[in-house]
Parts: C-alpha cells; sequence; structure tokens
C-alpha cells in the first residue's frame, strides 16, 4: 500500500463527519438520539423517518467506514455477530457457505448452528489447503467465508487469488476484517464483496462499544443486505455510532502504535525458554509473511503463543499479570491476554478446537499502546511465574 494511500487514510479518519453539521455549524457530527422523525406532510418523508431504518448519526459512521474501505454501502449494526448474521439473509436452504475451519469461535458456532436447523449446506474446509478448498468450491457455493489473518492462530489466505477462484464458481466472498481494520487491509479492493467487522475492536479502540458494521462493494447488495438490516432489527444505535465514530478518528495513529509495541513483544516472546512457539505474520518465517506483505499495509497487533508446561503453566501466568487483563475481545488501548480454547472459541467443540490447532497451551495477546518497557516487564515475570 502506497504513503499516498495511508495518508489518505488517516486524513478520512480524522475527518469523519467534521463539519457537517449544517443547521448549527457544530464541528464534530452531531449526536441524534430521536427514535422518529417527522414526515413533512402526508406521505412524504425526510430522508429520516425512524431509527431502526435510519438515524443521521448512524448514516455518518457507515459512510465513513463505507469510504476507508473504498465500497458502497456501509450497514452498522448492534454487535460484530449481528453482520455476520445480516450475510446469512443472502442464503437459502439450498445454499451451500464455506467457511475456514479456524475462523473467530463465534462465527463457526452461528453457521454450525443453522446448517444444523437446515438453513444451508456448509462446508468447513482449512482454507490454506489447495486440494481441500478445490473440492469445496467443486460444489459450487453461494458464500465463502474468509478470515485472514484467523483468530487466533493468524493463519492467512491469499484474498486476491482465493476470490478469483472464488467468483469462478459463482460464489460470493465476505472477507472478516477485524484484526486489521480499514488502516492496514481493504479486502474489497482486493476482489472481495463484502467486509464485516466487530466495530467493538480496533474501529471504536477504547473497549467501551460493541457494535458490527459490513460494507459491500456494490450497490445494489448493499441495498439487499440494509433491507434485511432494517427487516430484521439488529442495525446499530445512534449513541454507540457516536462513540465507535469518535474512536475511529484516533484509528490510525493508535494502529501505529500497536504494530510498534506488538514487534517488540513477538521478538521477546520468540526469544523466551518459557515458550514453544510465537503466531505472527511479521516474522519472515511466518508461513504467512509474503501473502501479509503484499495484502496488508501493516502486521497487526495480534498474536499467540505456546506456553511450555501446557493448561498449568497458562494458568500461573494468567495470575502474575499486572498490565495485560484476562479478558474476552481485542483491539482496545489496553494489552488484553486470552485463552482461546476457554474464552473466544468455547462454542467449538474440543475435537473442532484440535484440528484448527487450539490447543490448550495456546494464549492470544491483543498488544496495548501502554509504554512497551512495561509491557515486557509484565510478561517476563508472568512468564518466569509460569514455569515454576
Amino acid at each position: 500500500m502506497s504513503i499516498e494511500k495511508i495518508s489518505n487514510i488517516t486524513t478520512s479518519a480524522v475527518r469523519a463527519g467534521i463539519n457537517t453539521d449544517e443547521h448549527h455549524g457544530a464541528v464534530v457530527a452531531p449526536l441524534h438520539l430521536s427514535s422518529t422523525y417527522s414526515l413533512k406532510g402526508f406521505n412524504d418523508k425526510r430522508q429520516f423517518d425512524y431509527s431502526r431504518t435510519g438515524n443521521p448519526t448512524r448514516a455518518t459512521f457507515a459512510q465513513v467506514i463505507a469510504d476507508l474501505e473504498q465500497g458502497s454501502v456501509g450497514i452498522v449494526t448492534s454487535t460484530g455477530m449481528a453482520a455476520v448474521h445480516l450475510i446469512c439473509q443472502l442464503l437459502s436452504t439450498d445454499d451451500t457457505v464455506v467457511i475456514p475451519h479456524d475462523c473467530y469461535g463465534g462465527s463457526f458456532r452461528l453457521f454450525t448452528h443453522l446448517a444444523k436447523r437446515g438453513q444451508f449446506k456448509l462446508i468447513v474446509v482449512d482454507q490454506n489447503d489447495q486440494q481441500a478448498l478445490d473440492n469445496a468450491l467443486a460444489h459450487k457455493p453461494k458464500l465463502v467465508l474468509l478470515e485472514s489473518p484467523s483468530n487466533p492462530l493468524l493463519r492467512l489466505v491469499d484474498i486476491e487469488e482465493v476470490t478469483k477462484v472464488c467468483h469462478a464458481v459463482g460464489a460470493l466472498v465476505a472477507v472478516d476484517n477485524t484484526f486489521l481494520s480499514p488502516a492496514l487491509q481493504q479486502p474489497l479492493t482486493l476482489g472481495a464483496d463484502i467486509v464485516f467487522h466487530s466495530t467493538t475492536k480496533y474501529i471504536n479502540g477504547h473497549s467501551d462499544v460493541v457494535g458490527g458494521v459490513l460494507v459491500t462493494k456494490t450497490a445494489e447488495l448493499g441495498e439487499k443486505l440494509a433491507w434485511w438490516a432494517n427487516c430484521i432489527g439488529i442495525t446499530g444505535s445512534a449513541f454507540d455510532s457516536f462513540l465507535a465514530l469518535r474512536g475511529l478518528k484516533t484509528l490510525p495513529v493508535r494502529m501505529k502504535q500497536h504494530q510498534e509495541n506488538a514487534l517488540q513483544v513477538a521478538d521477546f516472546l520468540q526469544n523466551h525458554d518459557a515458550i514453544d512457539a510465537v503466531y505472527f505474520p511479521g516474522f519472515p518465517e511466518h508461513p504467512g509473511h509474503e501473502i501479509a506483505t503484499k495484502q496488508q499495509a501493516g502486521y497487526g497487533a495480534m498474536l499467540s503463543f505456546e506456553v511450555k508446561g501446557g493448561v498449568e503453566a497458562v494458568k500461573k501466568l494468567f495470575n502474575n499479570l499486572q498490565i495485560f487483563t484476562l479478558a474476552q475481545s481485542l483491539g482496545g488501548v489496553e494489552s488484553l491476554i486470552s485463552h482461546p480454547s476457554t474464552m473466544t472459541h468455547a462454542g467449538m467443540e474440543i475435537a473442532d478446537q484440535l484440528e484448527a490447532g487450539i490447543t490448550q497451551s495456546l494464549v492470544r495477546i491483543s498488544v496495548g499502546i501502554e509504554d512497551v518497557e512495561d509491557i515486557l516487564t509484565d510478561l517476563s515475570h508472568g512468564l518466569a511465574q509460569s514455569q515454576l
């Protein structure tokens, strides 16, 4: 990605909604909490009439995300999983969906349970296994879900190449871009049809909002999904949109600091005696390093690692940390640590976890923007205690 593109994203994020109030000249986009809006007259609607259908604050946020992702239509939802569920409204009982075997546990749970109810047919596949992916695509799926980097093992797929083969069999491609945000990756420019986020994470960045957003490449697809979002009532609130819009303004500068810290943390962990393996695309030896370098503007601030000594060592690590907080989620300014098997991916059966490479000794961290020396000191102490 060029410097011009990065600069444009930075400026666009900072300027989101600035100086758009035509009534009072407010510099910051106003928060519109009204649930309903008056008509000009009989059967004469204004732009907005009811906040489930449309809200000025939410519309501003949706448009900014669409612009950052270089898409046509943005749809703000109440949660990240609501955005995933919205995509499912495109499917019928005869359609086939292909998802990665190592996707986020909530997505895995949703797709597998909807398939059990007969909403669609499902194929779960290792998308890094070309033969397995080809076999899945031979079923001519309606939708292929991609997650790159994957949660929690940071596996990469070549979005552009996979999208080409998916389109060749008539499949729509939806990409979960939560781990990177539009500051570091724009899947629609790589050919994808839909990109979605949990805005709870990096886009908001302050762990005080739960929300989601999806952006479509074409207006036609966006209009169809917007109709469904209104129909089933999963659009996001005005207040959550206002907070997420505020957080978005610092996204590029936050991501810069997140990544600087993450690189030092990854180097520290890679050389630590208590660690068996580190999964971080920024390492040249990472299997997806070349792909990440090609399609991303940075390597992100998520990484995972295997602790020597298994789950008991993991418990000791968690019990001896002060900077890192043991909690769900990611992408906030604070550093978080989690145990995927019992937290983010607890909705998967143990057999499915193991198939995806999620072991009891696996730990995932979201590196915050605290002073990196404090972060390293905290990890050093915790890891030392984990081996006692």
